[in-house]
């Protein structure tokens, strides 16, 4: 995703007990079990969550992790250095719509983005002219964040990116789409 990714020098390596992550399938939100005072994240702490969660995870070329799903892809990717490092949960939506239907999206997009903390959605047109969308949710980490609400914000971010595909497959009728909706709650086997 980029090039000043990196972790930051001097993090805290911390376990979080697997039990506590949920795994999107009704089990109570993580309540980590780490150090009482402030950690700095850094991937090897996002990989052990992925883990935990039991999600499937790949390094990019650029160093990003990525779950990908069928009909998207979540990147988990640390931006900056020092105090200003920033934690940013990014999620592209694969589905491409035609330009002529970009007021209609946007109008949706909107809503959502009104009604919901996170991700916050926003469109990008191709070079082809199709429309697609990208979901992010962003925290400042390098002076240091609480585990649990590092864990917690991380947990409910992966859960409104898929809930926001669920969404829009009922947004806009996708029916056809419907069915591989349920899918997305497990990561896409061929990637």
């Amino acid at each position: 995703m980029g090039e000043d990714g990196g972790t930051y020098e001097g993090t805290i390596t911390v376990s979080i007990d697997p039990s506590s992550i949920p795994n999107f399938g009704g089990k109570p939100d993580p309540q980590p079990e780490g150090p009482a005072g402030p950690v700095i994240p850094d991937q090897d702490l996002v990989k052990q969550l992925l883990d935990q969660m039991e999600l499937k995870y790949v390094v990019d070329e650029e160093g990003d992790l990525a779950a990908p799903w069928e009909k998207f892809r979540t990147y988990f990717m640390f931006r900056g250095e020092g105090d200003q490092q920033v934690f940013s949960v990014r999620t592209f939506y694969d589905r491409p719509h035609q330009i002529e239907d970009k007021p209609q999206l946007l109008e949706a997009v909107d809503d959502w983005n009104r009604r919901t903390l996170w991700p916050k959605v926003y469109s990008h047109t191709h070079d082809d002219g199709t429309v697609r969308f990208i979901g992010e949710a962003q925290m400042l980490v390098g002076t240091g964040v609480s585990l649990e609400h590092f864990v917690s914000s991380t947990v409910s971010w992966v859960r409104a990116a898929i809930e926001f595909d669920r969404w829009f497959v009922e947004q806009f009728g996708l029916e056809k789409d419907v069915d591989s909706a349920s899918d997305d709650e497990k990561p896409d086997d061929d990637s």
